[in-house]
């Protein structure tokens, strides 16, 4: 019974992760436009912020406002405004799983 129990979890959790591997995946695809202002793999070393390692959270806030033009910028919000919402997750992801 309790084997049942494990395979029947193992079958609800694993496709979450596989999807979540999609998804940073993706987003490492789309990272390369980043690259150029904010370093490889977002480690910026000049006066452009670091986005290495930033919560998914506020990266998908701040993308939505430079996206929305709520926000001022000389260049992201023309980047961002091409993206979707699940491109800007992707993004999102793949950042935070740059940990600093």
């Amino acid at each position: 019974m309790r084997r049942l129990a494990l395979m029947a979890l193992a079958l609800v959790v694993l496709p979450h992760v596989a999807v979540q591997a999609q998804e940073v995946e993706a987003g490492r695809a789309l990272a390369a436009t980043c690259t150029g202002c904010h370093g490889t793999a977002g480690a910026s070393i000049g006066p452009i912020p670091g986005i290495d390692g930033m919560e998914a959270s506020r990266m998908i806030l701040l993308l939505g406002e430079f996206r929305d033009g709520k926000r001022e910028a000389t260049i992201m919000d023309q980047l961002v405004r091409g993206y979707s919402d699940a491109q800007i997750q992707a993004l999102a992801q793949w950042f935070e799983s740059r940990k600093r």
